[in-house]
């Protein structure tokens, strides 16, 4: 479902505030006012504030798999795919912090959030494609550790960003080549994969 100006403008104010907050629980009056709207304009677009964090964790983990899906839909290599999947997850990071601070406080503790890593719009059916293709080389008793460890680089990557530990384009780069060679890619190869200019991410 498209949401209109008014929900998309209360739902990146809720995301602000829960990242900030570090809790799934905000008040209609807390929302109101940072939105800068009257209670009744919440209920009015029909915001459940009951399920309004689940909502918003659901929606964004929908969009931005999908938008990379849609970007990188004409690459035919998996291991392209998934160092620039990654470096867009860190840079987009970088140019909206509120939404990497809301991935990184509740990937872990949000059903929803899971989906990021494990739904069939997620990276995991492009690695199981790799390894079925022998483009990577892991086990396939490691593919849950293999996911894991792709989720906690790029939530670890994104979190040295925002904290302003690294730049994004340095922490994308050195995660994406090390994450390619742990999935199997040749030392030099995944060198420079993860050194290839990074598109532009698509919209919906």
């Amino acid at each position: 479902m498209r949401l209109s100006s008014s929900q998309q403008r209360i739902h990146k104010t809720a995301l602000k505030l829960f990242a900030e907050k570090g809790s799934t629980n905000i008040s209609i009056s807390e929302l109101a006012a940072a939105s800068g709207v009257a209670r009744g304009t919440i209920y009015n677009n029909q915001l459940d504030p009951e399920t309004l964090f689940e909502d918003i964790a659901s929606q964004l983990a929908i969009e931005m798999n999908a938008r990379v899906i849609k970007t990188l839909e004409s690459e035919p290599d998996a291991a392209i795919r998934i160092a620039s999947g990654v470096r867009m997850y860190i840079r987009r990071a970088h140019e909206e912090p509120d939404w990497g601070r809301f991935i990184c406080r509740f990937a872990f503790s949000s059903k929803s959030l899971m989906a990021l890593w494990s739904s069939s719009d997620s990276p995991l059916p492009d690695v199981i494609a790799g390894l079925e293709s022998k483009r990577y080389s892991f086990r396939e008793d490691q593919l849950i550790s293999i996911m894991s460890l792709i989720a906690g680089s790029v939530l670890t990557s994104i979190f040295l960003v925002l904290e302003g530990h690294k730049t994004w384009r340095d922490s994308g780069t050195e995660v994406a080549e090390l994450l390619l060679y742990a999935l199997g890619v040749e030392r030099n190869e995944a060198y420079e994969i993860a050194r290839k200019e990074l598109p532009i991410l698509a919209e919906l």
